[in-house]
């Protein structure tokens, strides 16, 4: 099989599989992303997530976190929803958490393209990551020519806006490199996402201070949540969609069509004091195998309490 073709079938079988977008390129070193990111670091602005200050060096070039690296395919995967919670009072919860844990079927899904590389390719090797190791996902997105980084830190597309989750696959082969475009930012002087956060987390153009944002405060948070935040979390209990909301390339969402996000119609419907009295057993019912487990029910219940302290 020719070049063109492997990559092409390679495309294909991602397609297959459900997901949004696949581009193979280089495994290089991130150099134009480097000061941005120390910066971000010796500045504090990731607040209590320690983790990204290790491993910096790997995060910044594969090659040193997965050895013998020569090749990155890079996948979108959607997660908008069809529905949306009925209560419009009742706390709100981030719709990538509506479903099963992304972790567990983006990563199945890239499993399963690298069993396909091995079949059409011949002996390789390969590792799939999903959010869950020292890799600057939105970086190689954007080297892929998936978007741009938008004024929120999101990764934006023309396409398909923000509304996905991002996986890799890193591979000890060389593979037919995709021709990238890699385009200029389309934000402009829009600043909907900056003028809407309530707690004024973005603080730059493409800089969100963790401390600030509501996603870092109801989920990487571990202490209580910053009482200067008191009154301004928009009734959100774990994670925050608000910049994603108001941004005109979310205007015409296509929902996803990935049954392992589909939520549980119960949880939909919880009302607002259905939520702040729910017990353990509830919680266990509705958030098997969701990403809230990573919180716990501890940790929601704080959530929820903040909200009515």
């Amino acid at each position: 099989m020719d070049s063109d073709k492997i990559a092409d079938s390679i495309k294909a079988k991602a397609k297959s599989l459900g997901l949004l977008e696949c581009e193979i390129i280089p495994a290089t070193s991130l150099n134009e992303e480097k000061e941005p990111f120390l910066n971000w670091l010796n500045n504090n602005l990731h607040a209590g997530m320690s983790y990204m200050a290790r491993n910096v060096e790997k995060r910044l070039d594969p090659r040193l976190l997965y050895e013998n690296a020569k090749t990155i395919i890079v996948v979108l995967q959607n997660y908008f929803p069809t529905e949306i919670q009925t209560d419009y009072t009742a706390p709100v919860l981030s719709k990538y958490a509506y479903g099963i844990d992304y972790h567990f079927v983006l990563k199945e899904k890239l499993n399963k393209l690298l069993a396909f590389i091995k079949n059409e390719v011949g002996d390789c090797n390969g590792r799939a990551f999903v959010d869950s190791a020292p890799v600057l996902e939105h970086a190689w997105a954007k080297r892929a020519g998936l978007g741009w980084t938008g004024k929120n830190s999101l990764l934006l597309s023309k396409k398909h806006g923000s509304f996905f989750f991002i996986g890799e696959l890193i591979l000890d082969i060389e593979l037919p490199f995709s021709k990238i475009n890699r385009g200029k930012s389309y934000c402009g002087n829009c600043t909907r996402c900056i003028d809407a956060c309530p707690t004024q987390a973005i603080i730059a153009n493409g800089v969100v201070d963790a401390k600030k944002c509501i996603s870092y405060q109801t989920i990487e948070n571990r202490g209580d949540i910053d009482k200067s935040l008191k009154g301004k979390l928009n009734n959100r209990i774990f994670g925050c969609d608000i910049c994603q909301d108001v941004c005109p390339w979310n205007s015409k969402p296509i929902p996803h069509s990935e049954p392992a996000f589909n939520p549980n119609k119960k949880l939909l419907a919880l009302s607002k004091n259905e939520w702040h009295t729910m017990e353990k057993p509830l919680f266990n019912e509705l958030f098997k195998n969701s990403p809230v487990l990573r919180t716990g029910f501890k940790k929601l219940k704080q959530n929820l309490d903040f909200l009515n302290d």
